[in-house]
């Protein structure tokens, strides 16, 4: 897995009580208390946001200033704008030191990956894989993203990935068909 494109998680069970992840007055200021849910990530995907931290805490000071924290959320494929940025830091920063530590950090993910929208999601993935942009993952994009991984796998498995999936039987694995291939491993 490729740290910034998995960096995803956390190894937190964060209890809204402690967290500002709940419901901000018209999205700004400090968080206030309305839902008693609690929101977790996996181990592994809080292993990866510690990971993601590491990484883009490029002067291993321990905090994130603006500046790592823009360029940490735009890899981690949250875009953002300054002004986001800055309202991130005024609602997670609970010390206004203007950085952010793990904990906000967590936080802060923890939130973002709990709010993407899985159909979004699902189709900047297939468009990863629709490597020539007609529509279609073909036996071809699978080979090339195999060789660009370093897989060796051969033509017959590869045909073999297309037909399992491939509902319509064109030879190629249409958006709908991906999106469902991604929901039945989701289940």
């Amino acid at each position: 897995m490729s740290t910034a494109g998995a960096v995803v998680g956390s190894a937190v069970a964060i209890s809204p009580a402690a967290s500002p992840l709940f419901d901000r007055p018209h999205g700004l200021g400090r968080p206030t208390v309305k839902v008693a849910e609690k929101r977790v990530l996996s181990e592994e995907e809080a292993a990866e946001v510690r990971e993601a931290f590491n990484l883009f805490d490029t002067d291993h000071s321990g905090f994130m200033d603006y500046r790592e924290l823009k360029v940490a959320l735009r890899a981690l494929g949250f875009p953002v704008k300054k002004k986001d940025v800055k309202q991130i830091l005024v609602e997670y920063d609970k010390d206004e030191s203007g950085k952010i530590d793990l904990a906000e950090f967590q936080l802060i993910m923890t939130a973002k990956l709990l709010n993407r929208d899985p159909d979004e999601q699902m189709s900047k993935a297939f468009q990863l894989f629709d490597l020539d942009g007609s529509g279609k993952i073909t036996v071809a994009n699978l080979r090339l993203i195999a060789r660009e991984l370093g897989e060796e796998i051969d033509e017959q498995d590869l045909q073999g990935m297309i037909q399992e999936f491939d509902k319509d039987q064109d030879g190629k694995i249409s958006e709908a068909e991906f999106c469902e291939i991604m929901r039945l491993n989701d289940s």
